[in-house]
């Protein structure tokens, strides 16, 4: 193998592919991005067995390439090495060149750099042909669904099909919904596509939201197994999770008893002031509310000490309730929402309340446990 490549072009491609990289991964060659040369393209594939990366470069897809194969080959090189020898590389073009086995020579103008590979024989074999489920959505609509909902997902993996964001389409609309059982976040998104339901892992989601940022359009793949994004020259492939999510419509509330209308931003800085005060590492706000000018937020701890704050509604309709939360859930839920203010219903004391935009637009709605104080 023997090419050369504009250095600018080449490292935004390896930093893409390197989002797949574990740095602890069990497997060493994993640890690698796997580069193909040849039929005038330059292909990088990265993984960790569990998420995978394909980028393909050539002078077709962008003219600034600068591509260049002088001999066709594969190399496997280690990931934290090639991004560093790209990146502080003398020169605005780079020359890669196997020399012997695996031993790969990278030159610039005066530099150059003599790095030990792996053989491309030992890399696992990725499958990146398309899945037969497929839709397109804008950038836009899937990162509001990804913003919306991801926070809410368990980053325990006691339940590990809990650390995933379940999508699911009745051919009319897709619905998003994430739950570590403590807090739920859904969106819906009306869209027609063939029906489906899986559970994509949060890593690979935040992923996308990032590789793809600058792009319209992503075309979705799927089936049992994997998902797949692609754009022109990208494709991110994730295994999905398995095991049955939880029917979560059931822990929703459909009637309600209380109903109060608030500042979003007023009450996620008064979260926000009682971050600090911590039990067992966790802000335990108690909110009291006798009517919309009567409301009183506070938090206590014995080691720490207390804090209290006035607040005042838009509106409140119901009998008083005292309720108490974990702070964070509640600020997570309002940071997701839009509009300036929001509704917020609740049952009783201990029943799960939900907060949504105050709106037309049900298609966003955040739900939080209360949690048992003895004040």
């Amino acid at each position: 193998m023997n090419f050369k490549i504009n250095k600018l072009k080449f490292y935004e491609a390896l930093s893409i592919s390197a989002r797949a990289i574990s740095s602890n991964s069990p497997v060493p060659i994993l640890c690698g991005i796997m580069l193909e040369a040849k039929n005038d393209t330059l292909t990088l594939t990265s993984s960790d067995a569990t998420l995978s990366i394909q980028t393909v470069l050539s002078n077709t897809m962008d003219e600034n390439t600068g591509l260049s194969i002088i001999d066709e080959g594969t190399i496997v090189i280690d990931a934290k090495y090639l991004l560093d020898i790209v990146k502080k590389i003398d020169s605005s073009v780079v020359s890669i060149e196997i020399l012997d086995g695996t031993l790969t020579h990278f030159g610039g103008e005066k530099a150059e750099f003599r790095i030990n590979g792996y053989r491309p024989s030992d890399y696992p074999f990725i499958d990146f042909n398309e899945p037969s489920t497929r839709f397109e959505l804008s950038y836009k609509d899937l990162n509001n669904m990804i913003s919306s909902t991801i926070f809410a997902a368990s980053v325990k993996e006691t339940r590990p099909v809990l650390t995933g964001i379940n999508m699911s389409s009745d051919k009319t609309a897709i619905t998003c919904t994430a739950t570590d059982s403590f807090r739920l976040a859904r969106k819906i998104l009306k869209t027609e596509t063939e029906p489906f339901s899986i559970t994509v892992p949060a890593k690979c989601l935040n992923e996308v939201r990032s590789i793809f940022c600058s792009q319209e359009k992503i075309s979705i793949s799927l089936s049992e197994k994997l998902i797949q994004f692609r754009t022109g020259s990208v494709i991110l492939q994730s295994t999905l999770l398995e095991g049955n999510y939880p029917e979560t419509n059931r822990l929703i509330p459909t009637v309600f008893n209380n109903t109060m209308k608030i500042n979003r931003k007023s009450l996620i800085s008064a979260i926000d002031r009682s971050s600090f005060i911590k039990t067992d590492n966790m802000t335990i706000i108690r909110m009291e509310i006798n009517s919309a000018d009567d409301i009183l937020v506070s938090s206590k701890s014995q080691e720490i000490g207390e804090y209290n704050e006035s607040l005042a509604a838009e509106s409140y309709e119901g009998m008083p309730i005292d309720i108490s939360f974990a702070g964070n859930y509640l600020s997570d839920a309002l940071k997701a929402l839009s509009t300036d203010n929001v509704m917020i219903r609740f049952t009783e004391n201990m029943k799960p309340f939900v907060i949504t935009n105050d709106s037309e637009d049900d298609s966003i709605l955040q739900l939080v446990l209360p949690v048992r104080t003895y004040n």
